[in-house]
């Protein structure tokens, strides 16, 4: 396995998943005292969301569990979850604290009790656990033929009490402390479902799987009255709290059956609440609130304030019921997802914050009728959407979506702004109207500008109509484009050429406007489905051959060939600048493949694989959405934020599989994931000079050397008009050597006793560090160290050493000598080119007397001249040469 195996993908990493809201399991309602809301957890395969039920919106995401959840509870400050043979309980809505195992089978049933959590396996163990100690308390088996236990409840006031529902149909009441069977209630012919608390105490609520609803009076053993659904086994109760005596209750096939206590009759039907069963539903305390939820991924709250006693919705979150088959983002800035879900539904997901999503609707053959109907015959509903288009340049005027339907000859227009179906129906009139010629429309483009769709359809034709009027404009080919079925048609960002391919092997390019044969070429195999990158003109071919063609639209020419896929190709997506193509097969991998090397650069496996891609257009998430997967999932670009080192995979390259973002990684994995970072990305340290026959400048600020000859104007210019006075109480400052380093200058303790008054004239003449150290290089002719200690003063220092060396101040010839020989070495090095420059000019200035009258000086000088004009004469001629290429490439005509 490759080095880079380990950690998964280079380039993209798990952000969260959208539109997942719920499952098949009931919800749970948390009251917070301290925020004085409520909230509502919802499991969502192997994690639970909390929302709160003011506005629906996301509070928390758990961190994830191996398995999905099959049972979730909660009590005041733990939630509880069962997964697989273990029970689990998580803090503050995410992270794991106790943990319990002991099961010898999956657990289907959770109750908390106090301290404790009581838990039912599928062998009908019953284990009462201590949270704390995360130890049995203890543990009641059951006889499975006898009693099988499919529900569980603590009536209120009754002390350490637990009552028991079974399959069978009977109840049984315990006491968990002293371990004693205190009563069995004979029950039912049926099995209990639901056991539920009823406001009044003593009176339990039970649904059984007849359909039957009875409130049973567990002190005296007395049913007080009973209820019958027609829809089937109970799924859920609930009582209303508002001093309303009305008991609502769940069913499978999602209708909600509301029934008043007191007169004992029905009182309204709720029906197609959910279009899947109920599968929990919770009046909140004190409110004229209902809060359900299903496993078609939806969470409503509906609100009893109208005559009648129904409720009506009033917020919701939704997502789509059946996994989403075709994803695009919408618009430009990246913060909506189209998706089209097997389901029916045309939803738009947001990036940003989820009150602004929105359903378009079901796709309906008669819009007027089935708005009075409610789409609840299926003769009125499309089949679901395959493929669509959109493009939101005249949104504001007219319909900007098209899509297709499975097996539908009628593509249908949407609008994103009225959120519903549009008013044009795009057929075709060669076949008049008869559907019966199993002819349906494959693939959909709408032009940059909105104002035309392009149409293929499995017959070969390619049709054209305008979005406004909804009217054909004109088809391809004399009679029809292509003799097999259309497979992908597109349309560049200048409406001057439109693409279309076909099962017949050919990809054929027209002109937009006149409909004529521009250029066509033969595939090596059948084509899967096409994408174009408008800004690039790259059209990306997916082969059934499980191989991608690049074809450039510029030159008409496949210009890169990509071959890894061991499985059909579902979609494809390309970066906003054209340079990163994205794919996506059934073998469960994303590859990244890059366009200008032709090399494959990343790629991962995921659980799934993924059924369709879309990159935002800002470049910074990938959207994925995935087989048997009802959520879409984003994935961060890594390299807006992070320098990502890019390397071609080998061709034996074993992708690892990435777990699906909105789930999180062990700890394990992230440690591995740090150390595989700090390895992969070693830090590039640039040498001091590349080589050493390149001439390299000094990397020093332009201040330091550029003001040298100009240092005497500078002071001048810079005199004060009055001397600086003192101030009264200065405070304490330790001296400073002068310089650009600082360098405190530490008094000398040994001198400070013995004050005299008689002046030292061999101090005033005492050599600087720099004389000494050009002495010694004279000697050893090795001038680094005065040349680093010339680096690191300032234009001032340098000009004062610079005058030190004449003879005049205490100077000599030989160390001006041995300047001019430092000048030298800098030049043969060809290292610090403009400090070199720099410090001649000013020694020339300062010295140039002395050397005209010293004859060892002038022959010295004339040797640094002959290498200054040897360095210049071999610079000017790169230079040259670097113009004349540069000047010729802008002139050129290419």
């Amino acid at each position: 396995m490759a080095e880079g195996s380990k950690k998964g993908s280079v380039i993209f990493s798990g952000f969260r998943s959208l539109g997942l809201y719920s499952n098949h399991l009931s919800h749970v309602v948390r009251y917070h005292k301290k925020h004085r809301e409520f909230y509502v957890v919802t499991a969502v395969g192997n994690c639970f969301h909390t929302y709160n039920v003011k506005k629906l919106g996301i509070v928390a995401v758990s961190n994830a569990l191996p398995e999905d959840i099959s049972c979730l509870a909660a009590d005041r400050m733990l939630v509880y979850v069962a997964n697989g043979k273990k029970v689990t309980a998580f803090a503050r809505n995410k992270e794991v604290v106790h943990t319990f195992i002991g099961h010898g089978a999956d657990v289907h049933l959770l109750l908390p009790f106090g301290d404790h959590v009581i838990s039912v396996d599928r062998d009908n163990a019953v284990i009462i656990w201590d949270v704390e100690s995360e130890e049995e308390y203890l543990q009641i088996s059951f006889d499975k033929a006898c009693f099988e236990v499919s529900a569980a409840m603590h009536p209120s006031t009754y002390l350490n009490k637990i009552l028991f529902g079974c399959s069978q149909g009977g109840l049984q009441l315990w006491n968990i402390k002293s371990n004693k069977l205190l009563y069995t209630f004979p029950g039912w012919d049926s099995a209990v479902t639901v056991l539920q608390q009823s406001p009044a105490v003593d009176v339990v609520g039970v649904g059984l799987s007849s359909g039957q609803i009875v409130l049973h009076n567990i002190k005296f053993d007395e049913s007080l009255m009973k209820f019958q659904q027609d829809w089937g086994p109970v799924t859920a109760i609930s009582f209303r709290t508002d001093g309303h005596p009305v008991m609502a209750a769940g069913s499978p096939v999602g209708h909600i059956g509301l029934w008043d206590l007191e007169e004992k009759k029905l009182v309204c039907q709720m029906r197609d609440a959910h279009s899947t069963a109920i599968a929990g539903l919770t009046f909140l305390h004190g409110e004229p609130l209902l809060l359900t939820n299903g496993a078609d991924n939806a969470i409503r709250v509906w609100i009893f304030d109208t005559a009648g006693g129904g409720g009506r919705l009033l917020r919701s979150r939704l997502g789509h019921s059946a996994p989403p088959s075709k994803i695009r983002h919408y618009g430009q800035t990246g913060h909506h997802i189209l998706s089209a879900g097997q389901d029916g539904t045309l939803q738009s997901f947001s990036t940003v914050h989820e009150r602004f999503n929105k359903s378009l609707g079901h796709g309906s053959i008669n819009k007027k009728s089935s708005k009075k109907k409610g789409l609840r015959y299926d003769e009125l509903k499309l089949p679901a959407i395959t493929t669509f288009a959109s493009e939101s340049a005249r949104q504001s005027d007219w319909d900007g979506i098209v899509a297709c339907h499975r097996g539908y000859l009628v593509s249908t227009t949407w609008n994103y702004q009225k959120s519903s179906m549009g008013s044009h129906k795009l057929e075709p009139d060669r076949f008049n109207k008869n559907r019966a010629l199993s002819v349906h429309a494959t693939a959909v483009d709408i032009t940059s500008c909105g104002n035309f769709a392009v149409l293929g359809l499995s017959s070969g034709h390619v049709d054209v109509y305008n979005m406004q009027s909804g009217l054909h404009r004109g088809h391809y080919g004399e009679e029809k484009a292509h003799d097999g079925p259309v497979r992908g048609v597109c349309v560049d960002g200048l409406n001057q050429l439109t693409v279309s391919v076909g099962a017949d092997r050919l990809i054929k390019i027209w002109k937009f406007k006149s409909k004529k044969l521009v250029h066509c070429m033969s595939l090596s195999s059948s084509p899967a489905t096409i994408y174009l990158h408008r800004d690039s003109g790259m059209l990306a071919i997916a082969l059934d051959d499980f191989t991608l063609n690049v074809l450039d639209m510029e030159t008409k020419r496949i210009v890169r060939k990509f071959s890894g896929h061991r499985g059909q190709v579902n979609d494809m997506a390309f970066s906003p600048d054209g340079r990163w193509l994205f794919s996506a097969a059934m073998d469960c991998t994303i590859r990244t493949w890059d366009l200008p090397s032709g090399c494959l650069v990343d790629c991962f496996l995921v659980d799934s694989a993924a059924v369709s891609l879309t990159m935002s257009p800002t470049g910074d998430f990938l959207a994925s959405s995935h087989v048997d997967n009802l959520g879409i999932y984003l994935w961060s670009n890594n390299t807006l934020c992070s320098l990502v080192s890019l390397r071609p995979l080998p061709t034996d390259y074993q992708p690892t599989v990435v777990m699906l973002p909105g789930t999180c990684p062990s700890q394990d994995d992230e440690a591995a994931e740090q150390e595989t970072d700090s390895s992969e990305m070693i830090e590039y340290v640039s040498p001091a000079q590349l080589d050493e026959q390149l001439v390299t400048l000094s990397l020093l600020p332009d201040s330091r050397w550029k003001n040298l000859l100009h240092l005497d104007v500078i002071k001048r210019r810079n005199k004060p008009k009055e001397p600086p006075k003192v101030p009264q109480a200065a405070p304490f400052f330790i001296p400073t050597i002068p310089g650009l380093v600082a360098q405190f200058a530490l008094p000398d303790g040994s001198n400070q006793n013995q004050q005299t008054k008689v002046v030292n004239f061999g101090v005033l003449a005492q050599k600087s560090r720099f004389y000494l150290q050009l002495e010694s290089a004279v000697v050893s002719n090795n001038y680094e160290d005065p040349i680093s200690l010339l680096k690191e003063m300032g234009p001032s220092g340098i000009d004062t050493e610079f005058r030190g060396l004449g003879p005049d101040m205490g100077g000599d010839v030989s160390v001006l000598r041995g300047f001019l020989g430092m000048v030298a070495s800098m030049l043969d090095s060809h290292r610090d080119f403009d400090l070199a420059q720099a410090y001649l000019a000013l020694f020339l200035k300062l010295h140039l007397r002395v050397l005209s009258q010293n004859q060892e000086l002038i022959e010295e000088a004339s040797r640094v001249s002959d290498k200054l004009e040897e360095t210049w004469t071999s610079m000017q001629t790169l230079f040259n040469q670097s113009l004349c290429l540069l000047a010729y490439t802008k002139s050129a005509l290419l």
